[in-house]
């Protein structure tokens, strides 16, 4: 019988593929696309890599390697079982997101030419709901991983690319559609319903 520690890395591992899996199409897509907004260069770029570097680069060094040891502590199956339900909640969201966003879809702060503001399926509802499942791929990582270091190391890296980048984001859409985003930003909310 494996661990509940080994059991928090296959699920995590298997988590990641799924994410993967999911954007791949579509990362491909965008990568063909024109564009008459490109800001990935810079302050974009760093903020990036220090997402991927807590949200992977960590805790798949803890996942190989168990380091760091000393931050490690006793698993637990109600976390394990939550860090699940996170998962597959962050996968959803995830696969949502990209149906409703489509064509426009992209990594960066990127406008495609022709760029259409979304503003229906989940985008309905939140303004930003890819970074609501980051935010659940960052709690996802805090429960299937018992290391301080690994654990948090997505909270912390996604965290640093939310508050740097929000501001800027939201600001290139209210620069390229104006009143049109100004009324959709009046009526959802950025990230988690009723609260932000």
């Amino acid at each position: 019988m494996i661990s509940l520690v080994t059991a928090g890395k296959v699920v995590w591992v298997a988590f990641v593929a799924g994410w993967y899996l999911l954007r791949r199409p579509f990362d491909r897509r965008a990568r063909r696309a024109r564009l008459t907004i490109d800001r990935r260069k810079g302050a974009d770029t760093i903020r990036l890599a220090i997402s991927a570097t807590g949200l992977g680069i960590i805790p798949l060094i803890y996942v190989a390697t168990g380091q760091p040891r000393s931050a490690s502590y006793p698993a637990s199956p109600l976390l394990f079982v939550a860090g699940i339900c996170t998962a597959v909640t962050a996968l959803v969201l995830f696969r949502l997101t990209h149906k409703a966003l489509g064509q426009m879809w992209s990594v960066s702060l990127q406008l495609k030419q022709d760029h259409k503001l979304i503003t229906t399926g989940i985008y309905k509802y939140l303004r930003h709901p890819m970074y609501t499942a980051f935010w659940l791929m960052a709690l996802t990582q805090a429960l299937l991983l018992p290391n301080y270091v690994a654990g948090l190391a997505g909270v912390v890296g996604f965290g640093f690319l939310f508050f740097s980048r929000i501001g800027p984001e939201e600001a290139m859409m209210e620069e390229a559609f104006g009143e049109e985003y100004h009324r959709y930003r009046a009526r959802t909310w950025r990230v988690l319903p009723y609260l932000y």
